[in-house]
């Protein structure tokens, strides 16, 4: 039988899910990001799960999007968020060497975080549904970067069932009501 995967070891990274950049997904529609990162942020919260905001500087500031639960966001100056010194004490300080790495662009901070955090000895999940590319063809190079150097890339839904396996406890309840986010709205017939 496969292990489950320890929520107590886990942190998760939202980088650059900002309102002006979200829109810029090539791959993911803005949509599904937005709902994937908000099933995150639900789960991390009823897991206990800590979590950072890291966001590229704009000029008109932040503009983080309204899913994600409220915090003050780390600017960093560059591409990845090793590089922001801040940042990084913040993410050693919590003790948990599982990053769930999501963003937009996948082909650039999340890559450059994952391959970072990767090579300091933490493990890295990226849930490709709460990430957005610029094209599908150099978001996948991206994936494959991340893979071949040892991270996971898999979906929202299957990091976290990897952790709760039990939806019949309160806990369980509220990670299966976060899922069902997964699904959407459809159009009715």
């Amino acid at each position: 039988m496969r292990t489950m995967l320890d929520h107590r070891t886990v942190q998760i990274v939202f980088a650059d899910l900002q309102d002006g950049i979200v829109t810029l997904s090539g791959t993911n529609s803005p949509e599904t990001i937005r709902r994937s990162a908000g099933v995150l942020a639900k789960v991390a919260q009823a897991l206990d799960i800590p979590f950072t905001v890291s966001v590229a500087p704009r000029p008109d500031g932040p503009g983080v999007i309204v899913e994600l639960p409220e915090t003050p966001p780390f600017v960093r100056g560059g591409p990845c968020c090793w590089d922001d010194r801040a940042w990084r004490a913040a993410i050693a300080a919590e003790g948990r060497k599982t990053l769930v790495i999501c963003g937009v662009t996948s082909e650039i901070v999340v890559l450059h975080t994952a391959l970072d955090a990767l090579a300091d000895g933490y493990d890295v999940i990226v849930p490709v549904d709460a990430c957005g590319g610029m094209s599908e063809r150099t978001e996948n190079a991206a994936f494959r970067q991340i893979e071949a150097a040892g991270g996971t890339v898999t979906s929202v839904a299957s990091f976290v069932t990897s952790m709760v396996r039990d939806f019949t406890d309160p806990t369980g309840r509220t990670v299966i009501t976060a899922l069902h986010d997964l699904i959407g709205r459809r159009p009715q017939s």
